[in-house]
């Protein structure tokens, strides 16, 4: 497999990889939404990078997205963080009850019946997480957008807009293999004090400590997979949002850790001496 920071844009059917690491405090993927719940994912979306990268091209919302949708998308889950509820509540400031969603024939929001003075919702985030996301496509279209991830025309988010990415999001194009085998290849992403969490627990146990790798599990694109997500775009025009299904793969990938090799000793000799976090597993 060949790897290259800039691949030259290929000729005829040429397929071209490009991976990105979705990193950021806090991340939303939304396959579904009510008035008063915003839910997330555990991993991202296919229409929320479809999103990201129609961003990072400068197209807007109302622009075609076909060639978007038709990339293949695979992820793999490095750092599955932990759920955030977000609880809000919604008054009005002058003490005046709440108005309902339906309008009167004048166009004006009709008042709650009865009166309502607050409304509650709930947002779910992500919080801590990374992925690594491998989109492949014809080399030309690929080899664009991962210039436009370096340099965006509009912000980028990783899924609601105030979900805002950590640098670099493009890691690498890759001009040959297939998403799995590409996902399988790309270090591990986690953060140091998963990784050192992992060197803990598995010195805990009773085998020999070998961290040089462990199983990921990954989503795949595949027409002839078992499972199936409702979260394909058909466009991104407010009027005329929508979303179709793709068919996925479940799978585990088993890649480098990046960590050496250190004999089972108890964890606290990593450091030298006690260390305060090692109970709770950071």
């Amino acid at each position: 497999m060949h790897t290259t920071p800039e691949a030259a844009p290929g000729q005829g059917g040429s397929q071209t990889t490009l991976v990105l690491r979705l990193a950021g405090p806090l991340q939303s993927w939304g396959d579904r939404s009510a008035f008063n719940r915003r839910d997330t994912t555990p991993h991202p979306t296919k229409s929320g990078i479809v999103g990201l990268l129609a961003a990072a091209a400068g197209r807007p919302r109302e622009a075609d997205i076909t060639d978007l949708i038709g990339l293949r998308l695979g992820v793999r889950i490095d750092q599955p963080g932990t759920l955030l509820r977000d609880y809000h509540t919604v008054s009005d400031y002058r003490g005046r009850p709440l108005p309902q969603a339906g309008v009167n024939a004048k166009g004006i929001q009709k008042p709650t019946s009865p009166a309502k003075d607050t409304h509650v919702t709930h947002r779910y985030y992500l919080q801590d997480a990374v992925f690594i996301a491998a989109v492949q496509g014809p080399t030309a279209l690929v080899i664009a957008l991962a210039e436009a991830i370096r340099r965006p025309a509009f912000p980028l988010a990783l899924g609601r807009r105030s979900c805002t990415p950590t640098q670099p999001i493009a890691l690498t194009t890759v001009t040959d293999g297939t998403l799995e085998d590409i996902l399988a290849s790309q270090p591990w992403q986690a953060g140091q004090a998963v990784k050192d969490a992992y060197r803990r627990q598995a010195q805990q146990g009773p085998q020999p400590f070998s961290p040089h790798r462990i199983d990921l599990a990954a989503t795949l694109d595949d027409p002839a997979g078992d499972d199936t997500l409702q979260d394909v775009p058909r466009s991104f025009a407010p009027r005329e949002r929508g979303f179709t299904t793709r068919r996925i793969r479940h799978t585990w990938l088993n890649i480098p850790t990046g960590l050496a090799p250190t004999a089972t000793t108890h964890p606290a000799s990593d450091t030298g001496g006690h260390d305060p976090f090692a109970l709770l597993g950071w």
